[in-house]
């Protein structure tokens, strides 16, 4: 059992996550073909969160009929959800904040023979907790504003 965290603290904990992890599941939706998860590579360059994918991948697909996604770090007793809208940046054209996705892994999916585009998500919402002890007050940024 954890003693409830305070706000500054769960935030602390989730930016050192955010910089730190490697994984996040990504979910998106599409109008006629429902939901789509899938697990991500993702940086995160103090704002938002970067990922990559084939320009051609369902999620790529899905994110142009509606930017609106859900993500989260993979671990259930260290919740941490997320929440915004992802924009879509061609790999060959990025801009350069995505170079923090290049930097952590070592690979530039710009110079792959196929195309793939960068996701940008700056979060929205965010929700972190461990535990029932922590339930209450587990919104730790609201309207993209760090709540404390």
């Amino acid at each position: 059992m954890h003693t409830p965290r305070d706000p500054a603290q769960r935030i602390r904990d989730t930016l050192t996550r955010l910089t730190t992890e490697r994984d996040l599941w990504l979910a998106t939706s599409h109008p006629t073909h429902g939901p789509h998860q899938v697990p991500l590579w993702f940086a995160w360059d103090g704002t938002a969160l970067w990922m990559c994918t084939s320009a051609t991948s369902a999620t790529a697909r899905n994110l142009h009929e509606e930017p609106r996604v859900r993500l989260s770090l993979p671990d259930t007793t260290d919740v941490v959800l997320l929440q915004g809208a992802a924009e879509l940046h061609p790999a060959a054209d990025a801009p350069p904040e995505a170079a923090a996705f290049t930097a952590k892994f070592g690979w530039d999916p710009g110079t792959e023979e196929t195309p793939y585009v960068y996701l940008r998500v700056q979060p929205n919402t965010v929700r972190a907790w461990r535990g029932v002890p922590e339930l209450r007050g587990r919104v730790v940024m609201r309207d993209g504003v760090w709540v404390e």
